[in-house]
């Protein structure tokens, strides 16, 4: 049986792009995410699927970032981010994109119209790639679950800061929400 029909699917791609790939990530290197979610993306685009690239962005004054009072607050350049810092690798923006998608929070889902999209264009089933896994990939997938879509996790195209932290997303929580399971099995759509 099938995993997934690639003509009711898309590959959502979250936040690979320069200032977050270029981060100390574990268990997987930047590299292997961005080839694993490349590999995916070109073949369900060439099996009729649609492919969403998820970024974060803020206007250069930051006023549309989340401000509220944290213990760890995510610390912005002055001015904005530059062109470098929301610019995403070579093999990501040469894919075909059908939807690009810039949010403010950690979910795509959340003030934006990625589910308008996926419901427009018959989506019933999503794939998740991205950094960081237990940061603006959980809370996509949450939202995905919430909204009803079948949700596949890519372990091996995912990554975080720590081991650990990628390990408590995948084993105990992304469970409960969606089908993990890795590249080649996607690729295999087994």
């Amino acid at each position: 049986m099938s995993l997934y029909d690639p003509k009711t699917t898309a590959l959502i791609s979250v936040d690979l792009q320069g200032f977050i790939v270029g981060r100390q990530l574990a268990p997987h290197p930047a590299r292997q995410v961005i080839e694993n979610t490349a590999a995916i993306a070109t073949r369900l685009k060439s099996e009729g699927g649609t492919v969403i690239l998820v970024t974060v962005g803020f206007s250069p004054d930051y006023a549309d970032a989340v401000n509220q009072p944290v213990d760890e607050p995510t610390v912005f350049p002055e001015g904005g981010l530059p062109a470098a810092a929301l610019a995403a690798p070579v093999e990501i923006a040469a894919l075909a994109v059908d939807v690009h998608i810039v949010k403010h929070q950690w979910s795509a889902f959340y003030g934006t119209e990625l589910d308008l999209q996926l419901r427009r264009r018959g989506i019933r089933t999503v794939i998740l790639t991205g950094i960081a896994t237990n940061f603006g990939v959980e809370a996509t997938i949450r939202d995905a679950f919430a909204h009803n879509y079948a949700v596949i996790a890519v372990e091996d195209a995912m990554s975080t800061f720590t081991a650990e932290m990628h390990s408590l997303a995948c084993e105990r929580i992304l469970r409960r929400l969606s089908c993990v399971r890795k590249t080649a099995e996607v690729l295999a759509n087994a």
